[in-house]
C-alpha cells in the first residue's frame, strides 16, 4: 500500500522545512521540537497508575516528543485543575520537551464530546494538547470539537484579578443625618416628590440614635491576560523548567482523526478514510492530522502530520525491515524503516515495546535513533 503511493512535497521536505509552511500553530511548534531533539518518537504510556505514569514521562521524556495517555486507564489520577496529573504533566512536557496526547478517541454526538473534552473531572482540554476523534458519527464531531477548542481557547490565558479595598468615609461629605451629601433630592418646593418611600414590612425605631457607616468595602474583579501559555495557579515545584532552544508550547489545541487502524479486520475502508481527510481539510485550523498508517496528503496545500502506532524493532543486532509478528491480539506490526522510510508517517507510537523491555529508557532511545535515521534516509532518498 505504501510503496506505489506518490510522493507529496512533505514526503521529501525536512521537518524544518515543513514548519515554516503550516499555519497551525501546534504543529509548526511540534515540526521545530522534532528537528530539535532529532525525534519523531511518541511513547505510548498505557500504565494503569499515576505514580507510574509519572515515573515513566520523567524517565522516557528525553527521547519523546509527544507523550500519549489514556486517562481513564490510570489508578489514582488526581483531577485537581492545578496540582493533580495532568498539571504535573504539563510541568514534565515542559521540562523534557514533549506534548501530551490523550487517546480519548472521541466518538458521540457534537454535544456530548464537546461536554467530555472541556467539562467532567478531567477536563481533559485543560491539560492535553492533542487529542484525537473516530468519525464514525460523522464530520459534525469534529466540527463540535473544534467549536469547543475555540471558546476555550478565547478565555483560557485570562485570568480572574480580584481587588478589595476597605476604608471609612469623611464626615465632611455625609450631613448631619448620615445622608451623603452629594446625594440631590429628587423633589422641590411645593412639588414633593410622586415616589413614595420605600416600605418594609420591618418596624424601625430611631430612638434618638444617629445612623452611622463605619466602613465601605469595594470588591473589584477584571480580567487580565496572561502572557504565559501555562495556568498562572500550575504546580511550583519544577515548573519554571523549560526545554531549552524552544519555548513553550502554545495554548492552541490539535485534533487527530483516527484514519486508519493497525489491528487486523478493522473496518476503516477506503471511503471512511477519504471521509477523514476532507473533514481535516475542512477545519485545518484545528486538525493537525491523522492517526493512519501512511501519510495522507494528497493536495498539494495538505500540511498535515501523521502518526503511526503498530510499531516494533526486533531484538538488539537483527535486520529491521519488513513486517513483525503480531501480538496475537489483532495488532500488527511493522518497523521504523517500512513506516517512516517507506509509507511516509511522520511519528512512531510505541508501547508495549518500550515499556516491557529491560530498561526502558535505553530502548526508547534505540527507537529514536531507528526511526530518526529512517527520516534522514528518506530525505537523501528524495534529493
Amino acid at each position: 500500500m505504501c510503496a506505489s503511493q506518490d510522493r507529496h512535497p512533505t514526503f521529501k521536505a525536512s521537518f524544518a522545512a515543513r514548519a515554516s509552511h503550516v499555519s497551525h500553530p501546534l504543529v509548526n511548534y511540534l515540526l521545530r521540537l522534532m528537528e530539535l531533539k532529532k525525534s519523531n518518537l511518541c511513547l505510548s504510556a498505557d500504565v494503569t497508575s499515576s505514580r507510574e505514569l509519572l515515573q515513566i514521562a520523567d524517565r522516557i521524556g528525553p527521547s519523546i516528543v509527544v507523550l500519549k495517555t489514556h486517562y481513564d486507564l490510570v489508578a489514582g489520577w488526581d483531577y485537581h485543575p492545578q496540582t493533580g496529573t495532568g498539571a504535573k504533566l504539563g510541568a514534565l512536557g515542559r521540562k523534557h520537551g514533549f506534548l501530551i496526547f490523550e487517546d480519548r478517541k472521541f466518538g458521540d454526538i457534537g454535544s456530548t464530546v464537546q461536554l467530555q473534552y472541556t467539562a467532567g473531572t478531567a477536563r481533559i482540554i485543560d491539560w492535553a494538547h492533542i487529542i484525537n476523534v473516530n468519525m464514525v458519527p460523522g464530520k459534525a464531531a469534529v466540527k463540535a470539537l473544534h467549536e469547543a477548542a475555540a471558546r476555550w481557547r478565547s478565555r483560557v490565558n485570562y485570568e480572574v484579578r480580584t481587588s478589595v479595598s476597605v476604608g471609612t468615609p469623611v464626615s465632611d461629605s455625609f450631613d448631619e443625618n448620615g445622608e451623603d451629601g452629594d446625594e440631590t433630592s429628587t423633589s422641590t418646593p411645593g412639588h414633593p416628590s410622586r415616589e413614595p418611600p420605600p416600605s418594609s414590612g420591618l418596624r424601625t425605631e430611631h430612638n434618638g440614635r444617629k445612623g452611622s457607616i463605619v466602613s465601605i468595602t469595594t470588591l473589584t474583579q477584571s480580567f487580565e491576560p496572561v502572557d504565559s501559555p501555562r495556568f498562572a495557579t500550575a504546580i511550583a515545584e519544577g515548573d519554571e523548567l523549560v526545554y531549552p532552544g524552544i519555548e513553550e508550547p502554545p495554548w492552541e489545541r490539535g485534533l487527530l482523526i483516527l484514519a486508519q487502524m493497525s489491528s487486523a479486520g478493522n473496518f476503516m475502508n477506503k471511503e471512511y478514510t477519504q471521509a477523514c481527510v476532507e473533514a481535516a481539510r475542512e477545519h485545518k485550523d484545528f486538525v493537525m492530522g491523522f492517526i493512519s498508517q501512511e501519510s495522507l496528503n494528497s493536495q498539494p496545500t495538505d500540511t498535515f502530520i501523521s502518526m503511526t502506532p503498530g510499531c516494533q524493532l526486533p531484538p538488539e543486532g537483527d535486520e529491521d525491515d519488513g513486517e513483525i509478528a503480531g501480538d496475537g491480539l489483532g495488532q500488527q506490526y511493522n518497523t521504523p524503516t517500512k513506516l517512516v522510510g517507506l509509507c511516509g508517517t511522520d511519528i512512531i507510537i510505541v508501547g508495549r515495546g518500550i515499556l516491557k523491555s529491560a530498561s526502558p529508557p535505553q530502548e526508547a532511545e534505540r527507537y529514536r535513533r531507528k526511526a530518526w535515521k529512517a527520516y534522514l534516509q528518506r530525505l537523501e532518498q528524495s534529493t
